[in-house]
């Protein structure tokens, strides 16, 4: 979650960004929202480290290592009951700082798990503080240059909902996609002209409905990887059980809600995970989907309590902040609710837990 406050929008702005989108919209037409953020979030995290209280928003691994620890002992405790397969890799989706894999594989290392380690990110500040917390990674741009032997355990912590979204605005005759223009300097959304592709339901007129194609194509792609190869996929996210109607594309800036239609490129563009429509994309033989959880009811199954109270014996002097760092990962009205845990299971692996 990328836990924030409210505050006045921000007007900071990237300028060369800024000017290459306005001068595409002006000679090309206006773009969809889609590409709009997929250009100002390719640009934010090619150019800055927007993890931590010196950034934008603070991730689960960066509140505690009772998250990463407890991500290592599930995918150990799922690797040990399906028979310690062999040539195991840990896959991260945009592993951030590399902090969530730090404290992940020590704890499988604890349980004899001891994964190759591959990093899919495309970010070369964030590449060089992964280096320095696992040095042993191998880096990857995409899906597709992944080894294509032994299992794959995937973890997606906070991936999915900064990929691009399509929006689209029920009109009198159907619906129309949404897009961005330019108007006297500023990026301005509209709904733009019908389209034959967009939601198969009925909505009032106005009514807001996103999705997110290239979520559920990577999805798709990664149950497909599972079912040949083995292995798991866990996706934590925010966002919602069931698809649902309604704008939830939000900006932060400063840990502070902003403006996602000024300065792209400058704020963390995010949308909320439709699990409903990730769920129905991993429709590959040989993979079960469990879940989706709350991240609260899931951490509590897996013992967070029990590994609050162990740090709290050992470092009675941070016992304050280790129970205010359990309460935001598990309680409701924090992440605890608000996120959600998905896993994919291949065939003939046993059936994780915390579902």
């Amino acid at each position: 979650m990328r836990a924030v406050k409210a505050s006045p929008d921000i007007a900071v702005a990237d300028a060369s960004l800024a000017q290459q989108l306005a001068r595409r919209i002006a000679s090309d037409g206006p773009l969809t929202v889609a590409d709009y953020m997929a250009q100002a979030n390719a640009c934010y995290y090619a150019t800055r480290d927007p993890f931590g209280r010196g950034g934008d928003f603070i991730t689960a691994p960066e509140i505690s290592q009772m998250f990463g620890e407890l991500v290592g002992l599930w995918l150990a405790d799922l690797w040990l009951r399906s028979g310690r397969p062999e040539d195991c890799r840990y896959v991260e989706l945009g592993p951030g700082r590399g902090t969530l894999a730090s404290d992940a594989l020590r704890a499988m290392n604890s349980a004899g798990l001891t994964p190759a380690v591959e990093f899919v990110e495309t970010s070369p500040i964030l590449k060089r503080a992964q280096a320095e917390r696992v040095p042993h990674a191998r880096w990857h741009d995409g899906i597709a240059s992944l080894p294509d032997w032994g299992p794959l355990l995937i973890v997606a912590n906070e991936f999915f909902d900064a990929l691009p979204i399509r929006q689209f605005v029920a009109g009198p005759a159907g619906w129309n996609e949404r897009m961005v223009d330019q108007v006297e300097g500023r990026f301005v959304p509209f709904a733009g002209a019908p389209v034959e592709d967009g939601p198969r339901r009925p909505a009032v007129t106005g009514t807001i409905c996103e999705s997110s194609p290239l979520s559920m194509a990577i999805v798709a792609d990664i149950a497909e990887r599972i079912a040949a190869q083995g292995g798991a996929a866990l996706i934590i996210d925010y966002g919602h059980v069931r698809s649902c109607t309604g704008e939830t594309l939000q900006a932060v800036h400063a840990h502070a809600f902003a403006d996602p239609w000024t300065a792209p490129g400058e704020n963390d563009l995010t949308a909320h995970v439709d699990f409903e429509a990730l769920s129905g994309a991993a429709t590959s033989d040989g993979v079960a989907v469990f879940g989706p959880v709350e991240q609260g009811a899931w951490l509590g199954a897996l013992g967070i309590d029990v590994r609050a109270a162990a740090l709290c014996e050992q470092s009675p002097e941070r016992a304050d902040e280790v129970e205010a760092a359990r309460l935001r990962l598990t309680a409701d009205g924090q992440m605890g609710s608000l996120f959600k845990v998905m896993a994919l299971v291949a065939s003939g692996w046993a059936e994780p837990a915390g579902f």
